[in-house]
């Protein structure tokens, strides 16, 4: 493919550059995460993360590992720079959707570093379009302290059953309240909407259940409307990890596999709304 078989002479003046042969793996990634206009994007030799913030109580972070692109260069330790996400996934697609099977266009990306815009090469069929969007300075993301010497509960769930769970919750109701406890429930879905009180709740020894491991009963409450862009990850997923520290932080860690059967990460951050005396 031309477009990420061109002279390794012009990665010179580049600080990154990454190539892959499907665009639309990428977009789809980040639109798990694109609820704001303004993005993060930090580079390593590990590969690319983006972070999306909300209010200072909601932040996702998308994890694209250097494998997978086809070719990933970066010269320094660390690339920072912040970015319309929004304007980034409208160039991505403009080839149009994955519409023909097996059909996505190949893209290479590239920045020059510190003032300087990113420059995206899209192909297919043998049409290249060029397109640089003008970078910011980036801030510092919030910092959750999430780590996980303090985690005190963590699930991990197939991601078919928390969409069965969504779908049979009440989705009017301003909180999704997550009870996590090493005895019954272990752990509880509940909201409370127009039509009252609903509840889900899964067993330790669940089959849609692949990790329990529960230290202390916890009753925390998120807002809904902070975790519904999580539902877009949810969608791509085939598994989640549903953890909480002893603050009752909330984190929820995407496994979405791409397809090409590669591996990414989505993980959402969430501020809880009130912690609820235990029943």
């Amino acid at each position: 493919m031309p477009l990420l078989t061109e002279s390794q002479g012009n990665n010179e003046q580049y600080v990154l550059v990454a190539c892959l042969d499907n665009a639309h793996n990428l977009s789809n990634i980040l639109k798990a995460i694109a609820f704001k206009d303004h993005a993060l994007v930090t580079a390593t030799p590990n590969g690319l993360k983006v972070t999306v913030e909300n209010s200072k109580c909601l932040q996702a972070n998308a994890f694209i590992q250097a494998e997978i692109f086809q070719e990933f260069t970066i010269k320094e330790d660390m690339v920072g720079l912040k970015i319309n996400l929004t304007v980034l996934l409208d160039c991505l697609s403009i080839f149009g959707g994955s519409t023909v099977p097996g059909v996505s266009p190949a893209l290479r990306l590239c920045y020059r570093g510190y003032g300087y815009p990113l420059t995206l090469f899209l192909e297919e069929g043998g049409v290249v379009t060029i397109c640089k969007i003008n970078t910011q300075e980036p801030e510092e993301p919030i910092d959750f302290e999430f780590c996980s010497s303090n985690v005190t509960n963590k699930v991990i769930l197939l991601s078919e059953s928390l969409k069965e769970a969504f779908s049979e919750l009440d989705m009017t109701s301003e909180v999704l309240q997550i009870t996590m406890s090493p005895s019954q429930p272990y752990f509880r879905l509940s909201t409370f909407g127009n039509a009252g009180s609903a509840h889900y709740d899964y067993s330790k020894d669940s089959d849609m259940m692949e990790l329990f491991h529960c230290t202390t009963t916890q009753n925390n409450r998120y807002k809904m409307a902070l975790l519904k862009p999580s539902t877009k990850a949810l969608a791509l997923s085939c598994k989640v990890s549903v953890r909480t520290d002893s603050r009752g932080v909330l984190s929820l860690q995407y496994l979405v596999r791409n397809d090409d059967g590669q591996i990414c990460f989505v993980e959402y951050y969430c501020c809880p709304d009130e912690e609820v005396d235990d029943d």
